[in-house]
């Protein structure tokens, strides 16, 4: 899962709230999938059934399970996440990304894929022009933004 918006606000008192996107446009949310929402440390998944665009970037959303001011004022701050599928048989979906490591600092470009087993791995062309394998595992993933080709990675130390 990756971090695709933000909760802002809330919006009235039936338990809307004002999202900002981060990564997607609210225009590329597919209504019929569910967004995540982490609650003492477990995803909530939940639907948006009603959504109103503010601009590029905000939407106020209906998300099932909130019906009151109180129940959306208890998800304020927290980040928003979708599943995102990458096509893994298509190895040149993210060749030529920039890859930032979570300080925004500048790791190289993707190369190439490497696909072990349970393990799919990204060659990264470092700046100072060596190549890294980098891992490409949910849980190292902070964001990923198409409109910019640029994947923000937690990077373990060592690896680069």
């Amino acid at each position: 899962m990756l971090p695709i918006a933000s909760v802002l606000r809330s919006d009235g008192t039936d338990g809307r709230v004002l999202l900002g996107f981060r990564t997607v446009s609210p225009d590329e949310i597919d209504l019929k999938e569910p967004v995540f929402i982490y609650d003492d440390g477990l995803p909530v998944p939940y639907f948006i059934s009603e959504m109103t665009r503010k601009g590029s970037t905000k939407a106020i959303c209906r998300l099932t399970g909130l019906r009151s001011l109180e129940d959306a004022e208890e998800i304020v701050g927290r980040e928003v996440f979708a599943e995102i599928e990458m096509d893994e048989d298509d190895p040149a979906a993210l060749e030529g990304w920039t890859v930032l490591t979570e300080t925004g600092v500048l790791a190289g470009t993707v190369t190439g894929f490497e696909d072990i087993p349970g393990n799919l791995c990204l060659y990264v062309r470092t700046p100072a022009g060596a190549e890294a394998l980098l891992p490409l595992h949910d849980d190292l993933v902070i964001s990923a933004d198409p409109s910019t080709q640029t994947l923000i990675l937690r990077i373990p130390d060592g690896l680069l």
